[in-house]
C-alpha cells in the first residue's frame, strides 16, 4: 500500500506544473487519451494507453513513487457523474 506524502491540493499543483512543463510539450497527437503517471518528487513520467499499466511500470522503477495521473488532451483522467441514459425502442 502506498500513502500519499502531500496534502491533495499539493499533490495537484506539484502533479499539474511538471505536466505541464516537462512532459506536454514532449506529446503528439498520437499520444491523446494515454495515460501519465508523473512521480510528484523527481517528475519521473511512464505513459500508456491504461491508467494502472503507467502507474505499475511507474512504480517499478520507483517504489517509493507519489504518482499523479493525466490523461493526454483531456481536463481529468476520470470521468464521475451523471451521464445521459438513453431508452432503446
Amino acid at each position: 500500500m502506498h500513502a500519499r506524502k502531500y496534502p491533495l491540493k499539493e499533490f495537484a499543483a506539484r502533479g499539474d506544473a511538471i505536466y505541464k512543463e516537462r512532459i506536454e510539450p514532449l506529446l503528439t497527437s498520437k499520444d491523446k487519451g494515454k495515460f501519465v503517471a508523473i512521480d510528484i518528487e523527481t517528475g519521473e513520467y511512464e505513459i500508456a494507453r491504461d491508467r494502472m499499466l503507467a502507474t505499475d511500470r511507474l512504480y517499478e522503477r520507483l517504489p517509493d513513487a507519489q504518482p499523479w495521473m493525466v490523461r493526454v488532451g483531456y481536463a481529468y483522467s476520470v470521468k464521475f457523474g451523471y451521464r445521459k441514459h438513453v431508452k432503446e425502442s
